[in-house]
Order: structure tokens, then sequence, then C-alpha cells
């Protein structure tokens, strides 16, 4: 274990909307009880002003930094939190919770229903990206914290920045969209439904109902296949993989000859393995219905007092570079203090999770320069 660990951690759980006091959903349904896991990192001060809350993708978990006992892969981005890193857990306490509708501790599809005794399925409410920042906000509530020193995440976890700008704007000091949109284009719409479309034709997802027997591999792991296929470059994939072949000649069969087909399906495989097909049904369609476009991120046409560090990726094609410069244009246009970094990458929309010295170098000075401007 590297010394700038911040070394064995355990993930924690908050219930709340229990009994009648139901969390009201953006569909209109109350819902509830709702269990969020959670880590966190550093230690909170006195003043409680320096709390960072790191928001994850659409597969990543609470897990975000350290090891769990007996693990030997450290969290999501580990690279980018604990002592020293762009996080620094010296300074800043850290948090990462799970969405809820997730598959990694928190409340989603595949949770017991207490009423039923049986795993939601699709009795599952359907939930939005703002139904995810509520729940954290009763999380931040619990812990006690007035005001975050910042919220990032990118990707999915860049919506639900933008999301804490749109609903909580009072409680943030600075937000740190990285890779993300106002809102789904139609190509992002697209990829995310040909997905879903892959696990509802496997015949073992049962229409959600298959929790007492296998769930929809096959299907889960072509849609994973999909979303691989948008996280990295042309080039990325030509540098990593090219056409090179797993043996000498072709098979003439449709086994796996080149080693981009056997890499694709190695990721479906593993996916399937740590993640349940429903949430990814679930958190798809909340991606899709995100929408903060068109003076949506700022509610009644309010400026936010809080600094922005947006960042975007050359090589993305799945998150454009345009579309973190719309993020920014908007808050130019309210008199926001923003900061829009371009990164030079080949890892296309993955260089989020890749590029850390990048990363680290802007991060590093923009929340160093947001702490110091609040005391």
């Amino acid at each position: 274990m590297n010394e700038d660990s911040v070394g064995i951690v355990e993930t924690k759980y908050f219930t709340f909307a229990e009994g009648s006091r139901k969390l009201l959903l953006e569909s209109g349904e109350k819902f509830g009880p709702i269990t969020l896991a959670y880590e966190t990192y550093g230690q909170l001060n006195e003043k409680k002003d320096n709390a960072v809350l790191i928001v994850h993708a659409l597969s990543g978990d609470a897990h975000v930094a350290g090891y769990h006992q007996g693990d030997e892969k450290p969290g999501w981005w580990d690279d980018m939190i604990g002592p020293h890193k762009a996080f620094d857990t010296t300074k800043y306490f850290v948090i990462c919770s799970n969405v809820i509708g997730g598959c990694k501790g928190s409340t989603g599809p595949s949770t017991v229903n207490p009423v039923t005794g049986k795993p939601y399925g699709l009795s599952f409410p359907m939930i939005t990206i703002a139904d995810m920042v509520n729940a954290q906000k009763e999380l931040i509530d619990h812990l006690g914290i007035k005001k975050l020193l910042t919220v990032a995440g990118g990707s999915m976890g860049g919506m639900q920045v933008l999301q804490w700008v749109a609903s909580y704007p009072d409680m943030i000091h600075s937000a740190i969209p990285i890779a993300t949109v106002l809102k789904h284009s139609p190509q992002q719409i697209a990829f995310s439904e040909v997905g879903r479309q892959a696990i509802m034709a496997d015949p073992d997802w049962g229409n959600g109902d298959y929790y007492d027997h296998a769930q929809p591999e096959r299907g889960l792991a072509v849609a994973r296949m999909i979303g691989h296929i948008t996280y990295m470059s042309d080039q990325s994939m030509e540098n990593k993989f090219s056409r090179k072949l797993k043996d000498k000649n072709y098979s003439f069969s449709f086994s796996t000859d080149f080693e981009v087909e056997g890499y694709l399906r190695y990721r479906g495989d593993s996916f399937v393995k740590r993640f349940d097909a429903n949430s990814y049904l679930y958190i798809t369609k909340a991606m899709d219905y995100f929408d903060l476009s068109e003076g949506k991120l700022f509610p009644d046409g309010k400026t936010v007092d809080a600094r922005f560090l947006v960042v975007a990726f050359r090589s993305d094609w799945l998150y454009p570079a345009y579309q973190c410069k719309e993020i920014a244009r908007q808050l130019k246009m309210r008199h926001c203090d923003v900061t829009y970094c371009v990164v030079n990458s080949t890892y296309g929309h993955d260089a989020f999770l890749l590029e850390i010295e990048e990363e680290t170098h802007l991060v590093k000075h923009f929340l160093a320069t947001t702490y110091k401007r609040i005391q």
C-alpha cells in the first residue's frame, strides 16, 4: 500500500425517509425508506468548512479511494484522493456516496422491498439526477455540514455537480464538473437506449424479475461493451489494440480473432459480476432525463455565488468539449467566476479517470484558492 493512500477504509450506511417522512421524487412519487452507502476520508474540521463531495459516474460507487480489507485494488479515483493528492485528505474531508438507484449498498431495484420481502425490481420508482442529489443532501445534513467547499465529479458525476448548483446553490462554495453535459444529445440518448434494449432483449431479464435466478448477463455484458466503445477514442483504441490478433492467424469462425474483441468481452463479463442490470436501466434513464439547458441551471435567473472549474478532454467524443464549453458559457453569462480547461488527451471519455497529472494540477490550485477565499 502506498504512503499516499488513505489506507484501509470501510463503507458506512445512512438510512432516512422512514415512516411518513418519505422522499418526494421528481416524478411526484413519495419513496422510502432509503439507505445510502458512503465513505469518508480525512477529518472534518471544527468549522466544518473543508468538506468535499465526490459524485460518481454511471458504474461507480461510494468506494472512491483507499482499500477495503483484503482488496488488491483501491477505489476508482484513488489517484486523486489521499494525502497530498488533488483532493488532499490532510486538508479536506472527502465524502462519496453511492447514488439512489444504485446497486453497491444504496437503495435500488435490487434492494428488498420491506413491504413485500422481495427485491423491488421494476416496482422501484423512476429516478432522476435531481433525486440523487436530493438524497445526497440528506446525507450532508446528517453529517452536520452547512456548506460544501466543492462538489466534483466526471460524466454522470458532472451532471450531479451541476444539479447541486441548480438545486442547492447556497450550499456550495465551488463546483468541478468534468467531461459532462447540461443535457443528453439525441446521440447520447441513442447509446443509452441501445444498451437498455440489449438488457431487456435478454430472455433472463424477465421484465426485471430475475433475482431468484441468474440476471441477464449477456444483455448486460453487451450494454457494457457498447459503453466501453464510447468511452475510448479512435486513437486510444488504435494505440491499445490496432488490428492485433489473439493468435497468429484468423480462425475463420466467430470466435475472438482480434484483441479488441477479447477486451470488450472481458469488460462485459467482468461488469456483470459487480453490477445489477435493473440499476443500469434506471440510471441510464435518469441520465437521459437530465436537462439543465436553456437557463434551467440558474433557477429564477439567480446568479450563483460560487467558483467553477469546468474540465473537458479534446478526444472525448461521447461528451464532446463543445458541450462543456456551453456549460462555461452559461456560467460566464451569469458573471460567475469560471475557469474552463480543455485537456489534450488521447484517452477519450475515459480521460477523466486517467489524466491524473493534469487534473491534479488544476484541482489542487483551484481548491487551494477557493479555500483561502472563504477563510
